[in-house]
């Protein structure tokens, strides 16, 4: 049985693909496997997979159902206690796998292992900014206090032990834009994530996304569901408040304004910074001027986080 199972969904991404898994068979740390889930991909995606010789390589094929029904099927799939998940035009570092392998071996009681990622853009590269204090090369840490900037987790930086799917339950397939933070927050509920300070992964950031995609903003994760939580959880409550900050941004500039009140009314506005509560009393107008901005000079490397 291979140590590592490495879940890649695959839909649509014959420009990048090629790329992406030379990464993960390139690692230096070689004991696991690669499942590759075809989500009913329309371009060449699926054959430039055909193209490597690797054995380390599952491929299979499903109709299409988005990223979560993909990651739930490679979950089916793996053989291994220990599950990755790489996005297919995301990047790894050659030693991604050794790093958390060593970790790990070191921690058997941590269950969540993630390390510091990159950010591309059109125009450049920069590192992630963190709400961490660093201590040393690596930090236990809770998921939420620590991802007041950027998360810890991300997708295809990561590794879970398999018992927290089992634990949590898998990626809510109803959701169509931020399931993973719906995960991240299941898990952080329960377990704390040792996290690297290493840049081991490089994220590829598209604005074209789905999880930009404003048609979608009314099937984004219910934070409702976690009411019950945040009211004894502090570190909860300010981080789905900064979440449904940025959602009740979205949403004014869609001109949802039901969806706009939903967010704004759950927001402890008092613990909120000043600048975010001037922010969501804007016109959609002026907050598309902004946005703009931001998005513009993040493209360049200038400003935090391009997710919230």
């Amino acid at each position: 049985m291979p140590f590592f199972s490495v879940i890649i969904p695959l839909f649509n991404k014959e420009l990048f693909i090629e790329a992406t898994l030379k990464s993960v068979l390139n690692q230096s740390y070689t004991d696991f496997e690669v499942i590759i889930v075809n989500d009913g991909s329309t371009d060449n995606s699926a054959q430039i997979i055909t193209k490597f010789d690797d054995a380390r390589i599952r491929f299979f094929t499903k109709d299409n159902a988005g990223a979560s029904a993909a990651r739930n099927y490679g979950i089916e799939k793996a053989q291994s206690n220990y599950i990755s998940f790489i996005d297919a035009d995301d990047y790894w570092y050659p030693t991604f796998l050794e790093e958390i392998f060593e970790k790990v071996n070191r921690f058997p009681d941590i269950k969540v292992f993630s390390a510091a990622i990159e950010i591309e853009t059109s125009k450049t590269i920069f590192p992630a900014h963190y709400s961490i204090k660093k201590t040393g090369d690596f930090e236990i840490v809770n998921y939420f206090s620590a991802s007041t900037k950027e998360t810890v987790i991300c997708t295809s930086c990561a590794v879970f032990n398999k018992s927290i799917f089992e634990d949590v339950g898998v990626f809510d397939t109803q959701i169509k834009s931020g399931q993973d933070t719906d995960m991240w927050i299941r898990i952080g509920l329960k377990y704390d994530v040792l996290f690297i300070w290493k840049i081991l992964a490089r994220y590829v950031y598209d604005e074209n996304s789905l999880s930009k995609n404003k048609n979608y903003l009314d099937t984004k994760v219910d934070f409702s569901k976690f009411a019950e939580n945040e009211k004894t959880n502090p570190e909860l409550k300010k981080f789905l408040d900064l979440n449904r900050f940025s959602l009740a941004i979205k949403h004014k500039i869609a001109g949802n304004k039901s969806l706009f009140e939903n967010c704004y009314n759950d927001i402890d506005l008092k613990k909120l910074a000043l600048k975010k509560r001037v922010l969501l009393l804007l016109p959609a107008f002026i907050l598309k001027l902004l946005i703009a901005t931001k998005t513009a000079l993040t493209n360049n490397g200038v400003g935090s986080s391009v997710f919230k």
